[in-house]
């Protein structure tokens, strides 16, 4: 058959996603290219691959049993690739990379820079994507080589067997307040703003909270530790863009979770209060199973398992900044 195996893999993902809109936004295509490849492969079969019902599209029966075969071709055809891939003896090749906002601004120059010192023969291709949880996605449609993504111990990603997740960093959340509003006798008992004593997350209760959505799994992590110490967090602002949350703390509309790489991503002049019971968050690297051995991608991992370092010298964001808040994980 002359298929290719885009049109393979357009074919798979609609029978997973149901429109072609959703396909296209996986694949990285625009919609109508992603029509004219299911187009192209019925042509090339010679059967009707697709029905219309409504303003969905679903596979015929013929499609269907493509669809299955077309999973086992694009399995074996990986698995070919990289088995020539471990022929090569230097790290060369492109890898396509999809990562969220805070990981393009704080890890991906220094990994950039470490790449092309360390394999000069390595191209690197990267995607920002606008929702971190979409990142899984990307690897899975085959869309991006390598994905960084965030897991939440608190609301763990779920497994796919497909999928390797690799743990690069550990970063514990601290609370940022707008300054002045957590000092002072009648707000908390003393120590907890000068952050010599970690604040329990109980403590927060009459405070307003800016949160992301609770669909997301930063959102549910957030409330699912804050609901364990018996406290329902006040949520009065549903934002998801770090900058933009430190601008509305620093504006004193509310507090927020921060890790230290959020800090950094816009210094802010806020107080910043380590948790006594802090959620943590790992950064994850995730890959097919079947890329594991690529000399690149293992290549790639081992510079982003290198602790990030702070992108020029902004002064500090608070003078009342504990050293524990500021402290990264240990990496994993």
């Amino acid at each position: 058959m002359n298929w290719t195996s885009a049109q393979l893999r357009s074919l798979v993902e609609l029978g997973r996603r149901g429109t072609v809109t959703a396909v296209a936004a996986a694949l990285g295509y625009t919609p109508g290219g992603v029509s004219q490849q299911l187009a192209a492969l019925e042509r090339a079969t010679g059967h009707g691959l697709l029905r219309r019902t409504g303003r969905r599209v679903e596979l015929t029966e013929a499609g269907r049993t493509l669809a299955r075969h077309a999973e086992r071709i694009l399995a074996t055809e990986a698995d070919a690739l990289a088995a020539l891939e471990r022929t090569r003896t230097e790290v060369t090749g492109v890898l396509r990379v999809a990562l969220f906002a805070t990981a393009a601004a704080e890890l991906l120059p220094q990994a950039l820079r470490g790449a092309r010192e360390a394999h000069p023969g390595l191209e690197i291709h990267t995607r920002e994507m606008p929702d971190v949880d979409a990142v899984f996605d990307a690897v899975t449609s085959s869309a991006v080589d390598l994905a960084l993504g965030l897991d939440y111990p608190d609301v763990p990603i779920p497994r796919d067997p497909a999928l390797r997740l690799i743990p690069l960093h550990t970063e514990r959340f601290a609370l940022a307040a707008p300054r002045g509003l957590l000092t002072g006798p009648a707000t908390l008992p003393g120590g907890y703003a000068e952050g010599r004593v970690p604040l329990p997350l109980r403590s927060t209760q009459a405070l307003p909270w800016i949160l992301p959505s609770p669909h997301s799994y930063y959102g549910r992590a957030i409330r699912t530790a804050c609901r364990r110490a018996g406290v329902e967090p006040r949520v009065q602002h549903e934002v998801t863009d770090t900058a933009a949350t430190l601008a509305l703390v620093e504006a004193g509309i509310g507090v927020t979770p921060v890790t230290p790489l959020m800090l950094r991503l816009r210094p802010s002049q806020v107080d910043v209060v380590p948790l006594a019971d802090a959620p943590l968050r790992r950064i994850v690297a995730i890959h097919r199973t079947t890329a594991d051995p690529l000399p690149a991608l293992t290549a790639l991992i081992t510079i982003l398992r290198t602790p990030p370092q702070p992108q020029g010298t902004p002064g500090p964001p608070s003078d009342t900044l504990s050293k524990a808040a500021l402290t990264d994980g240990t990496p994993s």
